[in-house]
């Protein structure tokens, strides 16, 4: 394996002594997945990652992509956890040529427990922030994602824009637009997060209606 830059190895080496090998095997259960696992618990990675961001504040757009890259690289749950806490620490940074890099994490995750944070707290923010010819190339790839066979890319295009949607902004017809497709679709990764959206969006806005 190559060397791993000092963030990267600092977070790695923390989630290492984090872990429990116990409560790893028993998440890999509970997950059903073929990843490995360290044990460390979900407020491990979100500190590991804050104390990575303190002890390198300077980090820019570059390297904090790169730095969620070589993260996720190893099949290992809890460095790709950190890697989507690293980029929704820094959303404020990304662009929208980052959802390419996205879009592959989303592929390979195969996961609710990474897909979903992926698109809840990475991609919708980072959607939000863009307008204009950014907002619409952005609009464009959840289009894509939304018809595409793999049933985790339609899921995070689902799930997008709930943050916006549920604090009553967000862009109601474009995921009714979205929302079309995946109801055509029987795949239950995407029905079952429509139905979740539309039941956080009921809470606050009972008048919105597919």
């Amino acid at each position: 394996m190559d060397r791993m830059t000092a963030p990267a190895e600092f977070i790695d080496s923390t989630l290492q002594r984090e872990g429990d090998g116990y409560r790893g095997d028993a998440e890999r259960r509970r997950l059903g997945s073929t990843l490995a696992f360290y044990g460390a618990s979900v407020g491990a990675v979100r500190g590991t990652v804050r104390d990575a961001l303190r002890r390198h504040p300077s980090l820019t757009h570059d390297d904090v992509t790169a730095l969620s890259s070589e993260l996720w690289a190893q099949p290992v749950f809890e460095r790709r956890l950190a890697a989507i806490v690293l980029l929704q620490s820094r959303v404020s940074l990304l662009r929208n040529s980052d959802l390419t890099r996205i879009e592959g994490f989303v592929r390979d995750a195969r996961l609710r427990a990474l897909v979903d944070p992926l698109a809840i707290d990475v991609v919708g923010p980072l959607v939000e922030s863009l307008d204009g010819a950014r907002r619409t190339r952005a609009d464009t790839a959840l289009e894509r994602w939304s018809a595409d066979p793999d049933p985790w890319l339609g899921r995070a295009a689902v799930l997008a824009p709930l943050r916006a949607l549920r604090s009553g902004t967000g862009d109601w017809d474009g995921f009714a637009r979205r929302a079309r497709a995946v109801g055509r679709d029987a795949d239950e990764e995407k029905k079952q997060a429509l139905g979740f959206v539309m039941r956080e969006v009921a809470i606050s806005r009972p008048d919105l209606r597919l």
